[in-house]
């Protein structure tokens, strides 16, 4: 069976990244306009989720792999937290410079609260759009790509 003409390379790989960045935006936008984002932000929320997918503290560079937000920005943040009660701060037992993060009880309560409803709304926007098998496959390059980022197998020049 003959193969289809493709586009060159570059382009195909810019069109799919235009088109990832396009779909993140407009979904991201739909998430923000729901009525959940009373207690915390969405990126307070998105540090919250962050941290209780992990059952050992993190690090701050460690928390900053996984949060769209610059250090300085993402410190101030996990500040604002610590004050509110949500997050802890204790000291790193291997490095006594740094510090390690994790949930309080509280942090953990409203992360599970608002993360039900966030969930909800995740798959509503995400069924509406999607069959299962797309839904599969989406996964599946998703995880690859974050996962060559992860382990430093792509190259950005």
């Amino acid at each position: 069976m003959p193969s289809q003409p493709t586009r060159a390379e570059p382009n195909l790989a810019n069109d799919a990244w235009e088109a990832l960045l396009t779909a993140h935006a407009v979904v991201m936008k739909q998430f923000a306009a729901e009525d959940i984002w009373t207690d915390v932000s969405m990126r307070e929320y998105d540090v919250l989720y962050t941290l209780s997918k992990d059952a050992e503290p993190l690090r701050l560079t460690e928390l900053n792999r996984h949060v769209l937000l610059s250090q300085p920005a993402l410190s101030r943040l996990v500040d604002r937290l610590a004050e509110r009660g949500l997050v802890s701060r204790r000291a790193d037992p291997a490095d006594g410079r740094g510090v390690r993060l994790s949930l309080t009880e509280a942090g953990r309560t409203v992360q599970r609260e608002i993360g039900r409803r966030h969930a909800r709304g995740v798959a509503r926007a995400m069924t509406a759009r999607l069959t299962r098998g797309e839904l599969a496959q989406l996964e599946t390059i998703c995880r690859k790509l974050a996962w060559a980022n992860d382990k430093d197998e792509v190259s950005i020049s």
